[in-house]
């Protein structure tokens, strides 16, 4: 039987308040008691915790928390994997799987097309500060991943679907090459929770920016890692674990408001998936340059195909091209502040949309020749889309402002 997320968190949810409340309780202490003084060395040593049999083996709030702990268990569920833990915000998540993973004179092969933040990590942070050498590819060309590895070689990283410019990650084929190198396949879900499910393809652990879609509300910084129990274990770890000794701890109020999030992210991704759809789709009869992998000409159309759960469609998120960077401005500047569309802010997976200029925004860590290489255009706008208002209003919005800044001809409108 195929994976379902849905029916898998559905079976990990049984959460209890402290008196029986609905709803989990939020617990809120830093520290813990132990009933037996020699339980202490024990945990510190790692060999009790949360997972022992009978539980409640729990340490200091840096380490483990219980609240923070349950939200783990169900995104574990959501993407099929043994464990999962959380932490203060995306870029935590990975840059703590990266760093856990890796010492200095290890190597790292990314793709090229990823996110700004995380693409300065590799291509500066890794390399100045821990001695990680990192090559950038084309992951839609696997073949390119496999002449990029070498004994030294300990991850592989790619984004199931790109930020910005929506390609399509290639994870059962990455994952059967980083593996027959011994290496691990990290994938940053962020753009496709529900939709793909990585470690069902093959991935060894992957990423959320809990941030984005799985928040849904533009409220909270969080990030989320999953993948086998061992790994988590191994982060938590008091003398080797990056989660906890670099302590970006996700607090037990976050986690209490984003477990309250997730039973309705499978009512929610369909409708941001419906509309971008249609955006895409009526963008492309009318002949604006569009990036969507809902459209069967996109490159990755049949691959994403191949590895979604059924029923979430393609994703929330589409791109198109205004032509120039002041174009791009000027598309933004009128459907903010004329037509009330959507916000020019970044981040995505919001209630409203959020659209952005990638180049000149989420993107600006990459150099112009780097934003070439990845497909990035001067006039390519980002655009999540959101699920408030009458679908066809918000059309009529969007088409009107390509209109008037001249990205859609009055005749073809």
């Amino acid at each position: 039987m195929p994976f379902d997320p849905i029916r898998s968190l559905a079976k990990a949810r049984h959460e209890f308040g402290e008196h029986g409340g609905v709803n989990m309780s939020i617990e809120a202490s830093t520290t813990f008691t132990v009933m037996q003084a020699g339980t202490m060395p024990d945990i510190f040593g790692g060999h009790v915790g949360p997972e022992t049999e009978g539980g409640g083996c729990y340490l200091y709030g840096r380490h483990f928390n219980p609240t923070v702990y349950a939200l783990g268990r169900s995104l574990a569920a959501l993407e099929g994997t043994e464990a999962a833990y959380c932490t203060a915000s995306g870029m935590a998540a990975i840059s703590g799987a990266v760093i856990q993973l890796c010492q200095p004179g290890d190597e790292i092969v990314t793709a090229r097309t990823i996110y700004g933040g995380t693409h300065a990590l590799f291509e500066n942070f890794l390399p100045d500060r821990m001695g990680v050498k990192v090559r950038f590819v084309d992951a839609a060309d696997p073949a390119q991943v496999a002449t990029a590895m070498t004994d030294k070689t300990r991850l592989v990283y790619c984004e199931t679907v790109s930020n910005p410019t929506l390609d399509v990650a290639n994870i059962p084929e990455l994952a059967r090459i980083a593996h027959a190198r011994d290496a691990r396949l990290v994938v940053d879900n962020t753009f496709s929770p529900l939709i793909v499910s990585p470690a069902q393809h093959g991935a060894d652990i992957v990423v959320h920016s809990l941030t984005k879609f799985i928040g849904g509300c533009s409220d909270i910084i969080a990030g989320a890692i999953c993948g086998s129990r061992e790994f988590i274990t191994s982060l938590m770890d008091t003398h080797h674990g990056a989660l906890m000794l670099l302590g970006p701890t996700m607090t037990p109020a976050s986690a209490f408001d984003l477990s309250l999030r997730i039973p309705h992210l499978g009512l929610r991704i369909p409708e941001h998936s419906r509309r971008a759809l249609l955006f895409a789709e009526r963008l492309a009869d009318r002949g604006v340059p569009v990036w969507y992998p809902g459209l069967p000409d996109h490159p990755g159309h049949g691959l994403l195909k191949g590895m979604m759960n059924e029923g979430f469609g393609f994703g929330g998120i589409f791109g198109i091209d205004a032509g120039t960077r002041d174009k791009a401005f000027a598309l933004l500047d009128t459907l903010q502040n004329k037509h009330r569309f959507g916000y020019d802010a970044v981040s995505l997976g919001y209630f409203e949309t959020l659209m952005s200029c990638s180049g000149a925004s989420t993107s600006s860590e990459l150099s112009e020749d780097e934003q070439r290489a990845a497909g990035i255009l001067p006039g390519y706008v980002r655009v999540s889309i959101g699920y408030t208002g009458d679908a066809e209003d918000r059309w009529a919005q969007f088409e009107s402002a390509l209109v008037e800044v001249g990205v859609l001809s009055k005749t073809t409108a």
